[in-house]
């Protein structure tokens, strides 16, 4: 199958945006190339990316996302695959609004699923389409920031971003290092 990709240069370090000619696919820092190849190969077998500039006009909406647009991302048309289960999360994750934080727990009962919460949680790990299926909302049961594949310091900058209040001033405070 051949696709499209973009690679945006952000304050998070290179993106990747990958599309195909009807919806958003991928979105993945660059430097979890592989996680997101791994991704779209169990999806379509052969894979080749194509470079194709601000295909979808995705790349263009993601950088205004991060100029401070919030609602530049809204009505990018998304296809995620998955598992019914994966899809049932991950929209779930697109109804979690800008500035908010819920715990994987939350989430799960959000399903109807309320001892789902490790289930989300892999779920949630799975998301291939970062920012704009926003699983960096979600948020141990703790308050704490627990795992992002792009990394907890990306999380954090994109939560900060969003404007959403964390548990502790000091990681609300703290800058990215890249």
């Amino acid at each position: 199958m051949q696709l499209w990709i973009d690679i945006l240069d952000s304050p998070l370090g290179l993106i990747d945006i990958v599309t195909n000619e009807d919806a958003l696919l991928a979105i993945d820092f660059e430097d979890c190339r592989d996680r997101m190849m791994a991704i779209l190969h169990s999806r379509f077998d052969t894979v080749t990316l194509v470079e194709k500039s601000n295909p979808l006009g995705v790349t263009e909406k993601l950088q205004r996302y991060l100029d401070g647009q919030p609602d530049a991302l809204e009505a990018i048309p998304v296809d995620p695959g998955g598992t019914p289960f994966q899809q049932e999360v991950w929209t779930a994750l697109t109804k979690i609004p800008l500035g908010t934080v819920v715990s994987y727990g939350d989430l799960a009962k959000t399903l109807n699923k309320p001892g789902a919460s490790r289930a989300v949680g892999l779920a949630n790990s799975k998301n291939p389409i970062s920012i704009v299926i926003p699983c960096h909302r979600v948020i141990g049961s703790n308050g704490q920031l627990t795992g992002y594949a792009g990394g907890v310091d990306r999380k954090r900058w994109l939560l900060n971003h969003e404007g959403a209040q964390l548990k502790s001033s000091s990681e609300t405070q703290m800058a990215l290092p890249l």
